[in-house]
């Protein structure tokens, strides 16, 4: 042969893939090969060619070598059909992933239906399992994925899949092999070496149920054991950051970036807190790193729709549309539409951007998102049913109970009812600034005055937040307490000096303060609508 193979294959493990596919174009064309006589040299060669055209991103050319060489196999004679079947299994599934770089999951959900269930390895069903998934095939999904764990429990991505599509703990844990090796001991012995992956599946399955107090817990157990485990901390930053911890997730994004600087894995969660703190200079810089590393991944996308929200708004919602485009199972793509729909006056399309986040997979945030844009389309009803899936969903958080709490705020006949509810939220999280600046709020508006102040002040002997602050000081402005309310919107600053309801809060003041009457704000008293029959799985929460 004029080209040796084998030559080729060495430039593929080296990573020389220009230089690989360059000599395959030598090797398919050699006069020294004869398809007619030797159809498996030739098949075999052009996919090598195949390999190394993949390997380079050139996924449409590799696909059309693929199935040159799937033609070529077709010619060798039925007494080699077994090498021939594997062969071809093996051809298809590199056309499937080639496909699932194109993200043309229909096409490769096609070839890899053609390998039979019993000849995929552990690398065709993690691939089957997830083109099932993004084709919302969760039973064939299932399946797959279990298969997976049967041949090896070490499948991380097939643990965290099952825990998302409702699998138990104990339904993934007896899945992992248990049958005794030469020493007589189980490959997986949950008593010894491998107790953590326990812990870990058990974590994992209480994220997905959203109980996220005990999938916390067993993280920080685990971390422990793995002190700086780059995977564990961004898992819990990520958790964090959905139930309201911003503080803590900043402090976790912030670790593992000084660990490794070039990760990207929920860095667009990062970009979303600093944002929220009004840190654009960690926001700028974090960007800047993100689009250096990878400008391909859909989390960049996000941060630079977060960095650019304020400058270019329509820019910035399609920097989160392409996000979606690279990974449609994106969810903070969807979550960040959501948001910006809402800051833009456009609650109809808020509602379908996180109706997609949640049926990728609900969480808090996905409720509260749906819950605000129901409340601004002045659906109380719908609101009400949002609010209370998130609570049925996740009885044990006071964020659901405070979404409930919201709805029924929103008209006068249940504000009686709404706090209750914030105060069976402080009693389950007594730090849960959300539900006493909401109560407070309350206080307000049903003439309370004495108790709003009462209420703020007593937080901020334990907690100095910027958003109590401004929230004391605004209460102090409207009662005509203008020395009080400037000392406090002067203390918001002094601990966030980006906090944008401080600074205009401060500007409204000095206004008054001169004499100068400001704009009266905007009042939506026409959101009275009959609350909707009181639920009584709603009295066994309060």
């Amino acid at each position: 042969m004029d080209v040796p193979r084998d030559q080729i294959t060495m430039l593929m493990d080296h990573g020389l893939y220009t230089s690989a596919q360059m000599l395959g174009c030598f090797l398919v064309s050699s006069s020294a090969v004869n398809p007619e006589t030797s159809p498996h040299i030739k098949a075999e060669s052009l996919v090598l060619l195949g390999d190394a055209l993949f390997r380079e991103r050139e996924h449409r050319r590799a696909i059309h070598t693929y199935k040159q060489a799937l033609q070529h196999y077709k010619i060798i004679p039925r007494q080699t059909s077994t090498t021939r079947i594997s062969f071809e299994n093996e051809v298809k599934f590199k056309i499937a992933s080639c496909h699932c770089a194109l993200n043309e999951n229909v096409a490769a959900l096609t070839e890899m239906e053609g390998i039979p269930s019993k000849a995929r390895n552990l690398q065709m069903n993690l691939l089957m399992g997830k083109l099932h998934r993004n084709s919302r095939q969760n039973r064939a999904a299932i399946a797959c994925y279990k298969e997976c764990l049967r041949h090896c429990p070490y499948v991380i991505e097939a643990i965290i899949a099952l825990a998302e599509l409702g699998a138990t703990a104990k339904d993934i844990l007896s899945l992992f092999p248990q049958t005794p090796n030469r020493s007589g001991r189980p490959p997986f012995d949950h008593f010894e070496s491998s107790r953590w992956l326990q812990r870990y599946v058990e974590a994992q399955c209480c994220i997905a149920a959203n109980d996220y107090k005990g999938g916390l817990e067993l993280f920080a157990e685990l971390l422990q054991r793995f002190p700086n485990n780059i995977h564990i901390l961004l898992e819990i930053a990520k958790v964090e950051a959905i139930i309201g911890k911003n503080d803590e997730a900043i402090m976790n994004f912030e670790k593992v970036r000084s660990i490794d600087p070039h990760i990207i894995t929920y860095m667009d969660e990062y970009a979303m807190l600093l944002k929220i703190k009004s840190d654009h200079l960690k926001l700028n810089k974090l960007v800047y790193d993100l689009v250096r590393i990878d400008p391909t991944r859909p989390e960049v996308f996000v941060a630079l729709s977060v960095a650019w929200e304020k400058k270019d708004e329509r820019g910035a919602l399609t920097y989160a549309d392409k996000s979606i485009q690279i990974d449609e199972r994106h969810i903070p793509g969807y979550i960040m539409k959501g948001n910006m729909y809402l800051s833009a006056n456009q609650p109809e399309a808020a509602v379908v951007a996180f109706r997609g986040a949640q049926e990728l997979k609900p969480d808090l945030r996905s409720y509260q998102g749906l819950v605000r844009s129901y409340l601004a389309l002045s659906k109380i009803k719908e609101a009400l049913y949002v609010a209370r899936e998130a609570m049925k969903a996740m009885p044990q958080s006071a964020k659901a109970l405070k979404l409930v709490g919201d709805v029924h705020a929103s008209n006068t006949s249940g504000r009686e009812k709404a706090k209750k509810f914030y105060e069976s939220a402080l009693r389950l999280e007594p730090g849960y600034l959300g539900a006493a600046l909401a109560l407070a709020e309350l206080h307000v508006m049903e003439g309370r005055t004495a108790d709003s102040i009462s209420l703020l002040e007593r937080y901020l002997k334990d907690w100095a937040d910027d958003s109590l602050h401004v929230k004391l000081a605004q209460v102090f402005a409207a009662t005509n307490m203008l020395q009080d309310a400037l000392s406090h919107y002067q203390s918001a600053l002094r601990i966030n000096a980006q906090n944008e309801a401080a600074k205009k809060g401060l500007e409204r003041l000095e206004k008054q303060m001169k004499g100068v009457d400001p704009d009266a704000p905007e009042e939506d008293e026409d959101n009275e609508v009959d609350d909707a029959d009181g639920d009584p799985e709603e009295a066994e929460l309060l």
